[in-house]
């Protein structure tokens, strides 16, 4: 748990805290002396009604929700646990929000969508998720509106950072062990760094009131693919390191089964959270760039790698 001195969008209660987002929320707050209670699952599980009743009764104005359950092929045979944390876990937020009057900052992603419409997703366009994970993210999503007029809800996808797991971390990692890796190069998203997301959440958490509540997609301006991600990541590495990295092999998704399946464009369009709250594009090839400094980069005492690859 943390706390800092107060910040114009009052006390902020942050769950989630240990995730990669929650990590970036954590380090931007303090270094901005924000008003910042920040609880991990251990300290406060959201699928607990009369838990999250008793924490949000401290007079938090804003509550940021970056706590869910998102291993998506797991969630394929843990559909009610999926659904315990990311549906029914907002429904319970929501309502304490209301019934406390704090604002509700929640996060949802790109897989509420299938991918097949063949351009950037806008917010009105219509969800139909392909996978269990896709579906308990909507049902909270809904839980969220049908509750609580006061909220923001935040899709963004791909995100990876120094902390935590992601699609970067993995590519060093197998990178460091294989000398050829098979990438699937039909599947196209948005990368969003964690650190730039969590600037947006506090930006939100700044400017939240009537005239700013709804749903907005918070994602990396430029369409790749996973391979091609894969691609600057290991040129990146190089740049930095001067070690080449693994062969990389384009393949189908069809070649790499998975148990859940993945919309082939998720492709967010950012536009409407730009206009609203004055931001520029994400630049994730910038922010990549950054978080290969921080993993890849010896420490001064000459420790190894920062992070945990």
């Amino acid at each position: 748990m943390s706390a800092a001195g107060d910040s114009a969008a009052g006390p902020l209660l942050l769950l989630g805290a240990e995730g990669q987002l929650g990590h970036e929320v954590r380090k931007l707050a303090a270094g901005r002396g924000l008003a910042l209670t920040a609880l991990n699952r251990k300290q406060l599980d959201i699928t607990d009604a009369a838990a999250v009743k008793q924490a949000l009764g401290r007079g938090y104005v804003t509550v940021i929700n970056a706590a869910a359950y998102t291993a998506v092929d797991k969630a394929e045979s843990e559909e009610a646990l999926a659904m315990a944390v990311n549906r029914d876990g907002a429904a319970h937020l929501a309502r304490a929000c209301r019934d406390s009057g704090a604002a509700l900052i929640h996060l949802s992603t790109d897989y509420v969508f299938d991918g097949l419409k063949g351009a950037g997703y806008r917010e009105d366009d219509p969800v139909h998720p392909m996978n269990v994970y896709g579906r308990s993210k909507e049902a909270g999503e809904a839980a969220v509106r049908a509750a609580l007029p006061a909220h923001v809800i935040l899709r963004t996808s791909w995100v990876f950072g120094a902390a935590g797991g992601n699609f970067v971390k993995t590519m060093l990692r197998l990178g460091g062990e294989r000398e050829e890796l098979s990438i699937v190069a039909d599947q196209h998203g948005c990368p969003t760094p964690a650190a730039a997301l969590a600037e947006a959440v506090l930006v939100v958490a700044e400017r939240l009131d009537e005239t700013t509540y709804g749903t907005y997609h918070c994602a990396g301006a430029e369409r790749t693919s996973w391979y091609d991600f894969a691609q600057a990541i290991f040129i990146g590495q190089e740049e930095i390191t001067g070690r080449e990295g693994p062969k990389l092999r384009p393949i189908a998704t069809s070649d790499y089964p998975t148990a859940a399946r993945r919309p082939p464009d998720s492709t967010l369009d950012s536009g409407l959270f730009q206009v609203t709250f004055g931001q520029g594009p994400i630049d994730w090839r910038r922010g990549l760039s950054t978080v290969l400094q921080e993993l890849l980069v010896p420490q001064e005492k000459g420790q190894g790698l920062r992070g945990k690859v």
